[in-house]
């Protein structure tokens, strides 16, 4: 009797290669977690990635495509709860726009996850003293490697700008740095503003990032597409103003003068 022909599976080189094409970023951890929204009951499993500041999650550990992506740019805390029963290591993340909580097998591999996550998005290696010697080399060199990232990615947007760029002078406000960069700026800084512009990620557009202080601080970002000689502030209603300055201004009017542009003292 004739066995049942199997589907070939992609070989692991060929799954890898999918997925940097895709994501377009460096591959600095994998391995399965589970994880939920703040909203949720119950944990999903997926097989992760940490690539750059991103969380890709995977339905399969043979899946080329990714089923969610969790932008980790501006984390704000990254908090281990008790384990378990289990002896499974659980944390939260706390973002701007909420929490997610990850859980991974063992303590162990737990504790391993969230000092790489710190380490990508504060740029610096957690003090951690149960860190074994290993781990404390991959999370530097996977920092040097973020480092280097972060350089790359800036100039590439700064060069990219001014070729695209409509208008020769920019406002006072911009600064050429990532949406973490901006983040850490206005929280160190306060004194010197609450908005910056910046590039967008993918070096072709601008980003407005905000931080309001209503109760708790709370981190905001916009898309800015140009277009021909004017610029589109992506809102839940498109705004189309002649020029960057007037999209930093319309910011400021639009909130009678609670946002103001940050201009370092």
């Amino acid at each position: 009797r004739e066995q049942p022909e199997e589907k070939p599976q992609p070989a692991p080189r060929q799954i890898f290669q999918e997925r940097q094409r895709i994501t377009g970023l460096p591959l600095y951890l994998q391995g399965y977690l589970s994880a939920r929204d703040s909203g949720c009951q119950e944990f999903r499993v997926y097989w992760t990635e940490l690539r750059g500041t991103m969380l890709f999650f995977y339905d399969d550990k043979k899946a080329p495509k990714y089923s969610q992506k969790l932008d980790i740019s501006a984390l704000i805390s990254a908090t281990s709860l008790h384990p378990d029963g289990n002896s499974s290591a659980q944390f939260t993340l706390m973002l701007p726009n909420g929490e997610v909580e990850l859980k991974a097998n063992d303590c162990e591999c737990g504790k391993e996850w969230k000092d790489f996550i710190l380490t990508v998005t504060k740029l610096s290696v957690p003090s951690d003293e149960s860190l074994l010697p290993g781990q404390l080399t991959r999370m530097h060199e996977v920092l040097e490697k973020e480092k280097k990232r972060r350089i790359t990615l800036n100039n590439s947007c700064s060069t990219s700008l001014k070729r695209s760029s409509p208008q020769t002078t920019m406002p006072a406000c911009f600064h050429a740095v990532s949406r973490q960069e901006a983040a850490e700026l206005l929280a160190k800084n306060p004194s010197s503003g609450n908005l910056i512009l910046r590039p967008g990620s993918d070096s072709k557009s601008y980003a407005v990032t905000v931080r309001y202080e209503l109760g708790a601080p709370c981190l905001k970002h916009y898309r800015v597409l140009a277009k021909g000689t004017s610029y589109s502030i992506e809102l839940e209603r498109k705004v189309t103003l002649p020029s960057l300055q007037d999209v930093v201004n319309y910011f400021v009017t639009q909130t009678q003068g609670n946002l103001k542009p940050f201009v370092m003292q």
